[in-house]
């Protein structure tokens, strides 16, 4: 997965501008204009790497005198005090980008941390975790990147994606086969139809509206394992809701096709990594 550089920069440039409106009250008035400096990016915990590439275009965006030396990828496991990257160029910026810089690599690495562990604990399963649209405003994108980056996979990306009928769409549809049934005559041939589910009843609707996509919603294990043989592969499952680490593997023993998880974006901790001057600069 490949982000565009103009959303890149987009979202680095508002970071900036946030925290770097004119001047650094700090670095400006301690440090000349010419004075040159190169710091070490370096591991604080193990996880997974996850936006090195955009942590080093902020300092490619203060200015092109900046050379970096990278010796991971984005994907790759991190050991807790490893130096994988290399930044150098002048002094005063590389301070002015420090924050903005391990904002986002220490986001979007918490992310991808997260999302590996899950995936480790599905191994076995035919069960692939999946994020959600649970994103924070304007990262959506990198966020759901540094999900692929752990070895997850994303749900839609935003509402033209796929016509995902929940609960209030379904209730002011007048249930689920009037909702399915209209949103299937008006609908391009490239989009799918998920529908939430709360019980075997609505489970057992869906499959006969012919969703192609059925959400089984906070419901128990025996609930979602009873669903996965009504559905019988006439429909891919998802299950979601309230689902944790402690309970993740035995959703997946269920059967079912999609776990996903809300939290990997909406309440990740960050990774620990720091950004250290060498010391004989």
């Amino acid at each position: 997965m490949m982000l565009p550089e103009f959303y890149v920069d987009q979202v680095i440039q508002t970071a900036l501008r946030e925290d770097l409106p004119y001047l650094d009250a700090a670095t400006d008035w301690l440090l000349p204009p010419g004075a040159t400096g190169r710091a070490n990016f370096l591991a604080k915990d193990d996880g997974v790497l996850c936006g090195l590439g955009e942590a080093l275009r902020v300092f490619t965006l203060l200015s092109s005198d900046f050379t970096f030396e990278t010796f991971k990828q984005d994907g790759d496991a991190l050991q807790k005090g490893e130096v994988f990257a290399t930044v150098a160029g002048p002094l005063p910026l590389l301070l002015k980008g420090e924050r903005t810089a391990l904002n986002l690599i220490q986001h979007l690495s918490g992310i991808a941390t997260a999302t590996r562990r899950l995936v480790s604990l599905t191994a076995g399963t035919k069960a692939v975790i999946a994020d959600t649209r649970k994103t924070l405003p304007g990262l959506r994108a990198m966020q759901k990147y540094a999900v692929t980056c752990g070895g997850g996979k994303n749900h839609r990306l935003n509402l033209s994606d796929c016509a995902m009928l929940k609960d209030n769409h379904i209730d002011a549809a007048g249930g689920i086969s009037a909702a399915v049934a209209a949103v299937r005559q008006k609908v391009g041939h490239t989009v799918k139809i998920e529908v939430e589910t709360r019980n075997l009843t609505e489970v057992a609707e869906a499959v006969e509206a012919g969703a192609d996509i059925i959400m089984l919603d906070n419901m128990t294990c025996d609930e979602m394992r009873r669903a996965v043989e009504l559905i019988a592969g006439r429909a891919l499952t998802e299950a979601s809701g309230g689902i944790t680490e402690e309970t993740l593997r035995a959703v997946a023993q269920t059967g079912v096709d999609i776990i996903s998880v809300g939290a990997l974006t909406h309440s990740v901790r960050a990774f620990d990594i720091s950004l250290k001057l060498q010391k004989d600069q």
